[in-house]
């Protein structure tokens, strides 16, 4: 390993967000075109159209528990245990978040987006148990 294989999950995840913050924009500009909504609904965040509200919530989520999984892989960075184990995690929990994601800007169906959700709350405690473990052993 180079180093700095920790830090491409986090990149992927970056990319997300940045994917999700063009989606928000391609639906906003069309739910105006189609006098569904003004500029000024979005100026004022106000009575969003639920075609980018929904988007708007996916961004939401990014920040949520996905702040603990980059503290996380700063930290299994800092102390030396990015190992092979960590950073199959770190890509598993960016994975889920893809999907999670995919889900709730398309089908929306909770069916499918809370077990992505809790694959991902469950990679994210193995990835501290991880950190845990290894600090303790050390």
């Amino acid at each position: 390993m180079t180093g700095y294989e920790m830090f491409w999950p986090m990149i992927a995840h970056v990319v997300l967000v940045f994917g999700l913050y063009g989606v928000l924009g391609l639906r906003r500009s069309a739910v105006v075109k189609a006098g569904k909504a003004t500029q000024d609904q979005f100026r004022l965040n106000r009575d969003e159209p639920p075609e980018s509200l929904v988007v708007r919530h996916s961004i939401g989520n990014q920040f949520e528990l996905p702040v603990l999984f980059h503290l996380c892989c700063i930290l299994l960075y800092m102390t030396e245990a990015d190992n092979l184990i960590a950073v199959g995690l770190a890509w598993a929990f960016v994975a889920t978040r893809f999907l999670h994601a995919y889900v709730h800007i398309t089908s929306n169906n909770l069916r499918y987006r809370s077990p992505l959700f809790a694959a991902g709350y469950v990679v994210l405690g193995a990835m501290w148990a991880w950190l845990a473990s290894w600090m303790l052993a050390s």
